[in-house]
Parts: C-alpha cells; structure tokens; sequence
C-alpha cells in the first residue's frame, strides 16, 4: 500500500483568496479577483458550471468589480503592488485586455457606481483634492467628467443615485467613530440624522424609492440598527436592533421588497431580513461566521464571499432557500476537521472592563507550549472568526495562539470602540497585557514561553509592548507597524489627515501623551530578538516607520532581522511574497522553542 505523509506546514502556504465579486445581471456569469495563478487576477465562472477560468492577466489586486446592467461589460478598480491607487478600468465579459477608463497617477479612484442604462460612471477620487476628495459623473459615450460633489471638513464620499437618477447621497468622515451622511435632493444637501453634539455613525445607505432610505446609524445608541429617512417629510425613524449587535451592512432586494442586513456580534457575523411592508425581521442561517462581501440579484438570490476559522474564503449563492458553495477552497492534504476552531475567552482587564478574546489551542500532542501574543489591527476593527493560514499553520507547527479583541475594537458597540481614541499606548496596551496574565493564572500558557508577533496597529503593538513589558517575550515580529506616533501622523495619506487628530493625537497639544506612547522611545529595553517586515509601497505605515525603528536598533547592537518587500503595500497580495514571510516568520520563531 502507498503510505502518504501527513501535511506538513507547507500545505497552508497553498491556501488562495478572494477580494472582491460580482455577478451579472442574469446570473449567467460571475467574475471574482482571486489569486489562483499566485497573483490576483479576475476569474470567472459560467454559472450554475462553477468551474473557473481566467479573463485578466494584471497580477495585481482588484477592490471593486461592477456590471454594467446590460452586462456587455464590467468595471473593475485596480491598484500597483499594493499602492492603493485603485485605476478604473473596463473589461469585456469574454476577458481580455484591461481598458483605462479612469486613470491618474498617484490617485485613487473609488466607490463606482453605474448608471442603469451603463453610460455614466460614477465615483470619488482625491485626483484634485488629495485631503476633502471629489466625486464625478464620467458620461462614457461623450468622455466628458464633471465634477458633482466636492469634498469638505473632511473626506467625503459619493453614496449611490436614486433610482431616478436626480439625486444621491454622500458621506463625510470625520473619524471612524464619526461619520455623518446627507441626500443632494432637489439640489437640497439634507442631514439624514438629526442635529445633535453626539458622535454618531451613518453607513450602508440605501434608495428604496426616489424619496425613501434606509441606513445603518448608531444615531442616539451605542449599537447600530436600522433607520429610515422620508425626504419628502425630512422625518428620521429608527426602525429595528438586535441587542448588543453592530448593524454593519445593508442590500435591497426589490424583487422581495425586502432589506438584508449584515450584523457584528463579537467574533461572528450574522444575517437578517427585513420585509419593508411591515418591517419585520427574521434570521438567515448561512454557511460560515463571518462575511466579507455580498450581493442580491435582480431575482432575488444572494451571492456571498464569507469564511470560517477553518475555511478560507469562499463564495456561496443562496438559491429557492437553499445554499451552495460556488468555490471549494481550503487547504491542500488537510481536512477542514483537522483544524482548529478557536476558543472564545472572556477575562477581566486592569480596571474591570470584560475583553473578548480568541484562543487557538495547539493539539497536545503536537504542542511546544509555546503561546503567541496576536494583537490586531486597526486599532478600531476586531479579530473575528476567520480563517488565516498563518495562524493555523502555526498551531499545526506546535504554537497557540492568543488573540485578543481589547479596547478599541470594533462589535462591541461604540462606546467601547471609542476608548483607543487619543489613547493608543494606555488602555489596549495593559489589555494585552492582563490577557497574558489571565492565560498564566489559568494555566494555558506559561511566563517564559511567551512570543509576540501583529502587523499595522498590532505591529505598532508589538513594538511597543515589546518596550514597555519585554520581560513578557522572547522574541518580537512586527509586521509594518508604526514606532513613531509624530512621524505617523504626518505621514498617513492625505485624506486621513482631518481625522487623525481624534484618532491618535495632536503632536503639540498631545505632546506628552504621544512621546509617552511612541515605541520608539523605549529603546533601551527592546533587548529580546526581533524580526521586522515591511512593504516598499505601503501608503499607510510608511517604510520610513520601519527603516527608523530598524536602524535604531542595529546603532545599539540588537538582534533585529529585516524583511523589506519591494513590491508589496499594507499587506501580501502576492503569494509568493505571503510564502516568503510565513517561512521567515516560522522559522524565526523555530529558535526560541
């Protein structure tokens, strides 16, 4: 008999993903940007045939994907090697070559919208403002743009059009926490939330009329739900909630006059559908925990990208009731039950304040009894239950791992999202830090076999609990992170600018408060083996953030690797670059077990 050996840690490399999605009007093709071939291209199926094959070669990432309703073509926003100036481009069902439709170097072009009769593309760009943005109206058949809404205070957005076409809805981001929305109606700029000094969220706003929407708001409340907004009264109704969960996405199905919303609720999703008539709501069992993209046909079916602890992302259609996996990924050789399914944790941290967390436990018999500290990004997002091959080829190679969603994080209303605002190096810091001390006194892992490893505000984590608590670690990752609050800010993309001052700080009037909860003001005791990975073209933390911890380090003689991905961004869209940083990461972590 052929005896086979068991996976081994290189099967999680083969893992693929998906981006974004879209399905054309008469469900007779769906176009996905996944990364089959090692980089993301946009593939296709025939449906209900799920088999895939390829209609662009790019080999680069892809935010957006729209039908035009006709479906005789599509738009797609595409970047550079992770530069996040998404390009407009149009691409014939068939595949082929890439059209330039939008276009302007180091701009981003975002938030499509077409228009029914798939003549006039709309969308927002910093092309002419890179702080307060614009939107624009392209008319395809004259090439002519004008612009139709610009930007103010802060970076507004475009929403969508009427179904008449003769009005629209934009946002105004003023902070993550604070972002208010308004209908241009009848020439008309209307608040559709009432006047209050409260910080409030609008997100997901939706036409079911020419004269009535429906949005996400946590107007009034510290958990999201569903309101409406009547222009023609300018009356404002919250609608319904679900108890301690975040409202966090809405789609309108007109075949079913119907809503279907998305809801955050700790690690996982759910989903619900709201009949307009009489504004009932019923749950939607689907098959995974959390969803990253979603769609309605004009017959009503449901499209979705959503995924598991143990399974990657993947897409799945919702048809006569019944779903089906249009995409069967998961990892090569390893069957979905041999993975693991975090526990979920609750402890107390220094001031009382209860933090959810995640717990990837290693099998006992694989185990090196070794945990890794995961902080995540954000700050203001949330370690879901979701799958990451890091993770789990991790605790297949032996590692456990804690991930805590500690201050800061988003699903737990907005209060408690709120609490990492002006205060980044405080409260999410000793969070960390009692989780750590939670799993010591429960017995799940042990003081000196403890490691450290987050990317974005986690690799700003890394550091910085690196300096303030080194005795807690044995050696440090920091996947780009930023080690200086001051050059951060000044450093972010523009249109980030208005914001930061809520988010993170003012560097003269939050002087004190910003030195104190700089990495890289802790030097001296960054004494523990450190590796530190950064994207060349990272548009968010800078290379400079990595380069000027990096060198500070080396001046004093510290151990410190550094990984410097030339063609990559805030993240790894290139499989061979994810493979290239698993393995470093994997075998840094090798020598200290």
């Amino acid at each position: 008999m052929i005896s086979f050996p068991k996976p081994d840690v290189e099967n999680f490399f083969q893992t693929f993903g998906i981006q974004s999605f879209a399905v054309n009007p008469d469900e007779s093709q769906l176009v996905f940007s996944t990364n089959l071939n090692g980089k993301y291209n946009l593939w296709a199926m025939d449906l209900p045939n799920t088999f895939p094959y390829p209609l662009s070669f790019h080999n680069q990432s892809c935010f957006e994907i729209k039908y035009d309703k006709k479906g005789h073509y599509l738009l797609a926003v595409i970047d550079q090697d992770g530069d996040e100036n998404g390009q407009v481009y149009a691409l014939h069902p068939a595949g082929g070559d890439l059209m330039p439709i939008r276009t302007h170097e180091g701009a981003q072009h975002m938030m499509l919208n077409l228009s029914d009769d798939g003549k006039r593309v709309y969308y927002t760009s910093n092309k002419d403002d890179k702080t307060f943005l614009k939107a624009y109206c392209y008319d395809l058949e004259t090439e002519k743009e004008e612009i139709i809404l610009h930007g103010a205070d802060s970076a507004t957005y475009f929403g969508s059009n009427s179904p008449n076409e003769k009005n629209f809805t934009y946002s105004k981001h003023f902070a993550n926490t604070y972002t208010l929305a308004w209908a241009r109606y009848e020439g008309e700029d209307v608040l559709l939330t009432p006047e209050t000094n409260k910080q409030h969220t609008v997100s997901g706003v939706v036409f079911v009329s020419d004269t009535e929407l429906y949005m996400i708001t946590n107007y009034e409340a510290d958990f999201s739900y569903l309101a409406k907004f009547n222009l023609l009264t300018k009356q404002f109704t919250k609608v319904v909630e679900i108890q301690e969960q975040d409202f966090t996405d809405i789609h309108y199905d007109k075949s079913s006059q119907s809503l279907y919303i998305v809801s955050e609720q700790g690690v996982r999703d759910h989903l619900f559908q709201v009949l307009l008539e009489d504004e009932s709501i019923k749950e939607v069992d689907f098959p995974a925990s959390v969803i990253e993209g979603f769609s309605i046909s004009d017959a009503g079916n449901l499209y979705m990208n959503a995924r598991t602890a143990t399974r990657p992302s993947n897409l799945y259609q919702r048809k006569d009731g019944r779903w089906q996996s249009l995409t069967q990924y998961g990892v090569p050789g390893v069957k979905e039950e041999e993975l693991i399914e975090p526990d979920v944790l609750t402890y107390p941290s220094y001031d009382g304040l209860q933090i959810e967390a995640q717990f990837f436990r290693a099998k006992e018999e694989v185990s090196n009894g070794h945990v890794i500290l995961w902080p995540h990004g954000g700050p203001q997002a949330a370690e879901r239950a979701t799958f990451r091959s890091l993770f789990q080829f991790l605790v297949h190679r032996g590692y456990s791992i804690f991930a805590p969603n500690f201050r800061g994080s988003t699903g737990y209303g907005l209060a408690f999202t709120k609490m990492v605002e002006g205060d980044w190096g405080h409260g999410p810091r000793l969070d960390n830090i009692q989780g750590l001390e939670y799993l010591i006194e429960q017995g799940i892992a042990h003081r000196d076999r403890i490691l450290l490893m987050g990317g974005s505000y986690g690799g700003y984590m890394a550091l910085l609990l690196h300096g303030r608590h080194p005795e807690y670690f044995k050696a440090v990752v920091d996947i780009f992170g930023p080690c200086n609050l001051f050059s951060f800010v000044e450093s972010v993309p523009e249109h980030w600018k208005p914001l930061m001052k809520q988010w993170v700080g003012d560097p003269i009037e939050d002087k004190e408060k910003l030195t104190e909860d700089s990495p890289i003001q802790y030097l001296e005791e960054m004494t523990k083996p450190m590796l530190v990975i950064q994207g060349a073209k990272d548009p968010r933390v800078v290379k400079a953030e990595s380069d000027q911890i990096v060198q500070a380090l080396k001046d004093k003689g510290r151990e410190v690797e550094y990984l410097v991905l030339d063609d990559e961004g805030h993240g790894f869209s290139k499989k061979e670059n994810e493979i290239k940083v698993y393995r470093r990461v994997l075998t840094f972590f090798d020598q200290f077990i």
